[in-house]
């Protein structure tokens, strides 16, 4: 009797274990991880896209650098979370380099992506080594109004309930008009494309009504580590209002694309690649 009652003590502990271990590491996006070298670089990628958009980039670290990749939940076929915001994102990802021990990471982030490594490199201006942020802004609705203001308990109701009204295919025809004007790259436009329809609708509303209501412009005075901006070359033409957001962020040096539109990984890969080999892979 008493070596089933010890048995059984046994495997009630190993429960809570495991259940104390899923809970600690359950985070509001899916990882990947490559690489086994004593840097870590943590993608994030941008909005609606999935982990699989730093393939071609994630293949030239993975060799010198340990990698991580992010999928937001309920993006690109992850499950969704409740409650899913730009700042649980931005708590959630600092919360995955603490609880994993994760020495001085560099952050690099692509739209929205790149906005959340600037909320977090904000926060926590200790715990990150250094960042590149691609096509981001501290305030994308500032680049057409410049004195816009965010709104405390912004309601985002409206556009939820547009989009889940949408039907799929009126979904679908959104956004195969809309990733026209994010790449030049035709081969990767259904790709993109896909990654929206294989988000959750609501997810993808709430969290684009979230984003546009983000304002880091005088947030971003408290980072310290370097920070790395490269924009697409059509911002070119908006160089004084970019400037004027990010004055803040004196460790800043921003770059801009010779050509193509949003995905500049996809739109002007040999720039690119020597942006990451000139501030990141010569670490």
């Amino acid at each position: 009797m008493r070596t089933y009652l010890n048995l059984f003590a046994f495997i009630v502990t190993l429960l809570i274990s495991f259940i104390s271990f899923g809970q600690e590491r359950s985070y509001s996006f899916k990882i990947d991880k490559t690489g086994n070298g004593k840097q870590t670089v943590i993608f994030i990628p941008g909005f609606a896209s999935s982990a699989d958009v730093w393939n071609e980039t994630v293949s030239q670290f993975d060799e010198k650098f340990t990698c991580y990749t992010l999928t937001m939940a309920g993006f690109a076929g992850v499950r969704p979370k409740e409650n899913s915001s730009f700042n649980t994102w931005s708590n959630e990802i600092a919360r995955f380099i603490k609880k994993e021990k994760i020495n001085s990471p560099i952050i690099i982030g692509h739209s929205m992506g790149g906005g959340l490594a600037l909320n977090i490199a904000s926060d926590h201006p200790k715990l990150v080594k250094k960042i590149l942020v691609i096509d981001a802004l501290p305030c994308l609705m500032a680049l057409t109004n410049p004195s816009f203001t965010s709104k405390d308990n912004n309601n985002c109701s409206p556009m939820i309930n547009q989009i889940m009204a949408m039907s799929d295919e009126q979904f679908a025809q959104m956004q195969k008009a809309s990733v026209k004007t994010m790449t030049t790259n035709v081969n990767q436009q259904n790709t993109i494309v896909q990654w929206s329809l294989d988000s959750d609708k609501k997810t993808f509303a709430s969290m684009y009504c979230d984003f546009l209501n983000i304002d880091l412009r005088n947030k971003i005075k408290s980072i310290e580590c370097p920070s790395y901006i490269l924009l697409q070359s059509h911002f070119k033409n908006f160089k004084t209002q970019i400037g004027s957001q990010y004055k803040n962020l004196k460790t800043a040096n921003l770059e801009y694309a010779n050509k193509g539109l949003h995905f500049i990984m996809y739109d002007d890969k040999e720039w690119y690649f020597n942006q990451l080999k000139e501030n990141i892979l010569s670490e």
